[in-house]
């Protein structure tokens, strides 16, 4: 039996299933609340972009053990007839409150909560874990990018360079959701909708006798979606030749979209780019860079006075260089009847069931997060967390990538400059009664 669109339950830590297999023969069946979170930690991330919620519901409804995976767990011989039978007939019948794919939150606020039997609500762990953590982890270092090109659009290019096929899809979704225009990745492209964009490498201007004849024979293919890379053998040169075609092109009723670089000193090469394309009467041509962009070498360039159209992030966005974890967090906030909580050294959780509050200023921004119990009232704010699944069933569908899209959009056009760097920590307080509650757990 394969699977078609889920991972399966067997995509999990050994101890999830060992815990598992104790609670079942130890008739320890009640409900458990776990809460998603990221701590604070020492790496340049001020803000995230919440992020892999739909790959979540989607794994949620659909979970079971089909009888290969059965079949493996037996073939361990670890665990018992009457546990894999249990298995078998094993559905997500809990409760799924998280805050909406594309919203800002901060370390330490509740991502999502998971409230259900305790051995569905331990199983699915790890699986969350990885797949909120890793597209969070890239839809943040996207919408840094975003913010570091200031309004110029930003292409993905990161597939080749990303920790294998899984990831390069989802690359390519959490880029789109924090704004990026578009995706090399055509798979990707035809799973989430996301427009396609690319050039040529420079192989394909090594085949031809000559860069100009290169040019040529590319924009006879593409006569209306052509970009010429043109530092193959000498980027000013290179320039001088997509100048030429172009005006043939125009000549033929046809427009160059761009030129490309790939290599060198980007503000320089791309101011001296562009004074030859303007001399040239190429004023609409468009220059095009990539090779080891993200966030910081954006800055740089553009401080710097470089003529830079658009932005080919590729491999530190896809991997998020600078910071490529986040300390991610999945903890028992509740089990039967009673609040839980950890009090580990430097890991200490917060106890009981949690809404998260967001305040606004008098202009919309955001002007602080209040932290509390899930039926607290706090006057004059917004709950994020809402209700996805009850009882196993989707109640709250997720919406349309563009959708998604369009809130972060929103969400970050509130977040004030001050706390979309690392100079300023955004206000985020505990309520008066999940501060007691911690007081008597």
């Amino acid at each position: 039996m394969t699977r078609t669109h889920t991972i399966g339950p067997l995509f999990t830590d050994f101890y999830e299933l060992t815990m598992a297999a104790s609670y079942f023969d130890h008739h320890v069946f009640d409900s458990a609340t776990f809460s998603v979170f990221i701590r604070n930690q020492p790496m340049l991330r001020s803000y995230f972009v919440a992020a892999g919620l739909e790959q979540v519901v989607d794994e949620l409804n659909n979970f079971h053990f089909n009888d290969c995976e059965i079949a493996y767990l037996k073939e361990t011989d670890l665990f018992s007839a009457d546990f894999l039978s249990y298995l078998t007939d094993l559905r997500f019948t809990g409760q799924l409150r998280a805050m909406a794919e594309g919203t800002i939150f901060f370390p330490n606020e509740p991502i999502l909560e998971i409230s259900a039997p305790i051995i569905e609500a331990q199983l699915l762990e790890t699986f969350i874990l990885n797949t909120i953590g890793f597209q969070t982890m890239i839809a943040t270092k996207a919408a840094r990018c975003i913010h570091a090109a200031k309004g110029r659009p930003l292409l993905d290019f990161s597939l080749r360079r990303t920790q294998g096929q899984d990831a390069g899809n989802k690359v390519a979704r959490s880029t789109y959701l924090a704004g990026f225009n578009s995706t090399s990745n055509v798979l990707a492209g035809k799973l989430y909708d996301i427009p396609l964009s690319g050039t040529m490498a420079h192989s394909f201007v090594t085949a031809f006798e000559s860069e100009i004849d290169a040019f040529q024979a590319f924009y006879k293919t593409f006569p209306d979606a052509s970009v010429f890379l043109i530092d193959t053998y000498d980027t000013l040169e290179g320039a001088r030749n997509a100048a030429r075609v172009a005006k043939h092109m125009q000549q033929h009723g046809h427009h160059l979209i761009g030129v490309r670089l790939d290599s060198g000193d980007m503000t320089e090469l791309s101011q001296q780019v562009r004074a030859i394309l303007d001399e040239e009467g190429l004023p609409n041509v468009k220059i095009f860079v990539s090779s080891g962009f993200d966030e910081f070498k954006i800055t740089d360039v553009l401080a710097r006075g470089a003529r830079i159209d658009a932005f080919g992030v590729g491999t530190k966005m896809g991997v998020s260089a600078d910071a490529p974890y986040l300390d991610i967090v999945y903890k028992m906030v509740r089990y039967k009847d009673r609040n839980v909580r950890k009090l580990s050294s430097e890991k200490i959780t917060l106890a009981g069931e949690k809404q998260l509050f967001r305040k606004y200023d008098p202009n919309g921004f955001y002007a602080e997060d209040t932290i509390g119990l899930r039926d607290d009232i706090i006057e004059g704010t917004e709950p994020l967390l809402e209700t996805i699944m009850e009882n196993g069933k989707i109640v709250a569908p997720i919406p349309p990538l563009q959708t998604i899209r369009g809130r972060f959009k929103q969400n970050f056009s509130k977040l004030d400059d001050r706390f979309k760097t690392c100079k300023k920590v955004y206000p985020v307080h505990l309520s008066t009664r999940l501060k007691r509650l911690q007081d008597i757990v």
